[in-house]
C-alpha cells in the first residue's frame, strides 16, 4: 500500500439520498474538500450550505473540467453508465451508486475505461456490508457452510412505502414514466448480498415478470420510459462451478419494507443461515442458533432529524442505522465513526473504501469486475421475462486484474455478449 495522499471529491446529484454521503466524505481524513453540481442548482447550493461544504460547480461538464480529483454519482439510477465513463475519460475516480449501469454494453465501457485510465471505480452497494452478509461472509471463510449449493436474495420494498413520493421527488412533473423502472435493473441490493457473501457469478438465468394490475399510471407501458409493466420478478440463476441462486425484486407486496429491505438465505452442505425481518439464525446437522444479536443495529438519529425533512417518512430507516456487533467497527476512521450511517450501517464502510482505494492506490472491495457481477444477472434477468422466462446465458467480465483467477479478462467472449444482447 503507498502513503495515502488526500484527494478533493464532487458529488454529482444533491437528492435525497447523496447528503447522507456528503457529510461523510468530507469528514473522512483522505478527503480534502468536497463540492456539489445539480441540475436544480437551488438544491446543490442547499446542501453546501447545510454542511459547510466547499462549494458548487454549474454543471457536471464544469466539474469535470476543474482540478477535482474524485467524482461521486447519485443521479437517478439509469443514467450512471453514461456518466461514470464520460468522469473516467476526464482523469476521475468515480464512485458511483447503483446500478453499475443498464445494459451489457454500458458495463464493457466502463471495465474498458478503468483498464485503459487505470483510476480507481467503485460502486456503492450497501449489501455488501449489511450485516447478514458480513455474517456470511465469516461463516463461509471459517468453512462453516460447506460447500454453498443454493442462496437466495430478496429486495421487497413496496411502493407504498416512500418509492411515490422518492420518485416524485426526482421525476418532477413527469415522475410515472421513471417509476416504471424494471425491477430487475436494479437487481444490486439482492445479488449483491449473495455474490458478496459466498463469490462466484451467475452464468444463466430464467426469469419470470409479474404485470402490475393497480392502474395508477405507474407500470403502465404506455407511460412507462422503460416500456415496462413488470411490478414483480423471480430470477432462477446457475451459478459457475455448480449450485443455483434465487433473487426477488418486488414493489407490489404486502411487507414491511420500512424495518428491512434486503434479506438472505444461504444453504451449504454442513450448515445454512436464513434471515427473516427481525430474526436471523444459524442451523446445522447438529441443531439451530438465534444470531438476530449479532446482527442488530441500533440508530444513529432520530427519524426526525431536519437533514431527513425531504424524505419520506416510511423511507427513513434506512438512513439512520448504526453498526451491528457483526461489523468491524474498529477498521474505520474516528472521524466517520461519530457520524451517523444509513443502511445497516454499510455507509461508513462504503466511504472509507472508496477513499481508501482512491488515496492509496488500491483496489476497492466492489471494484468494476465486481460490480458487474452483481448488476449484469438482474440485467439479462429482465430480458429473459420479455420473453417468457427463456433461459438465458449470463456474461462474465472475469475478476479484477490481481485477483486469482482471469485476472486479464477485458470482456466476455462474443457468444456470451451475443447471448445478453439478444435476450
Amino acid at each position: 500500500m503507498t502513503q495515502p495522499t488526500q484527494f478533493s471529491l464532487g458529488i454529482v446529484g444533491a437528492g435525497q439520498f447523496s447528503g447522507q454521503f456528503s457529510k461523510l466524505f468530507q469528514a473522512h481524513p483522505y478527503v480534502s474538500s468536497v463540492y456539489v453540481t445539480d441540475v436544480l442548482s437551488e438544491r446543490a447550493e442547499a446542501l453546501v450550505e447545510q454542511q459547510g461544504l466547499s462549494g458548487t460547480f454549474p454543471s457536471f461538464e464544469a466539474m469535470l473540467e476543474s482540478d477535482v480529483d474524485a467524482i461521486a454519482i447519485f443521479t437517478q439510477r439509469w443514467t450512471h453508465g453514461p456518466l461514470v465513463v464520460q468522469a473516467l475519460r476526464a482523469g476521475k475516480h468515480v464512485y458511483s451508486a447503483v446500478p453499475m449501469a443498464i445494459s451489457v454494453e454500458e458495463i464493457a465501457a466502463i471495465i474498458e475505461a478503468v483498464r485503459e485510465t487505470g483510476l480507481t471505480y467503485m460502486m456503492g452497494e450497501t449489501s455488501y456490508y449489511n450485516p447478514a452478509t458480513v455474517y456470511a461472509r465469516q461463516r463461509r471463510s471459517e468453512g462453516a457452510f460447506g460447500r454453498i449449493f443454493y442462496a437466495e436474495g430478496d429486495y421487497v420494498h413496496d411502493m407504498d412505502l416512500g418509492f411515490y413520493a422518492a420518485y416524485e421527488y426526482s421525476g418532477g412533473p413527469e415522475w410515472k414514466r421513471t417509476a416504471s423502472y424494471p425491477p430487475m435493473l436494479y437487481p444490486t441490493h439482492s445479488v449483491g448480498g449473495v455474490i458478496g457473501a459466498i463469490g462466484g457469478h451467475a452464468v444463466s438465468v430464467s426469469c419470470i415478470g409479474v404485470r402490475d394490475e393497480r392502474g395508477d399510471g405507474v407500470f403502465d407501458r404506455e407511460v412507462s420510459m422503460f416500456d415496462n409493466d413488470f411490478s414483480n420478478a423471480t430470477a432462477l440463476f446457475e451459478l459457475a462451478g455448480g449450485g443455483s441462486m434465487r433473487i426477488n425484486e418486488f414493489r407490489r407486496v404486502g411487507y414491511p419494507s420500512h424495518l428491512r429491505e434486503s434479506r438472505f438465505r444461504y444453504f451449504g452442505t454442513e450448515g445454512s443461515f436464513e434471515q427473516l425481518v427481525e430474526t436471523a439464525v444459524w442451523q446445522d446437522k447438529e441443531g439451530f442458533t438465534d444470531v438476530s444479536e449479532q446482527l442488530k443495529t441500533v440508530p444513529t438519529m432520530s427519524l426526525d432529524d431536519p437533514s431527513l425533512a425531504n424524505v419520506d417518512p416510511a423511507l427513513r430507516d434506512a438512513f439512520i442505522s448504526g453498526l451491528a456487533p457483526v461489523h468491524d467497527g474498529d477498521r474505520l476512521p474516528e472521524e466517520l465513526r461519530r457520524l451517523p450511517s444509513g443502511h445497516e450501517g454499510s455507509h461508513h464502510f462504503l466511504v472509507d473504501d472508496f477513499a481508501t482505494a482512491v488515496a492509496t492506490r488500491t483496489l476497492p472491495a466492489v471494484n468494476a469486475w465486481e460490480a458487474a457481477r452483481y448488476t449484469l444477472p438482474g440485467i439479462v434477468a429482465h430480458q429473459s421475462a420479455l420473453h417468457g422466462g427463456e433461459r438465458l446465458p449470463v456474461p462474465d467480465f472475469g475478476d479484477a486484474p490481481g485477483e486469482e483467477t482471469d485476472a486479464h479478462a477485458v470482456a466476455p467472449s462474443s457468444s456470451a455478449v451475443a447471448g445478453g444482447a439478444r435476450s
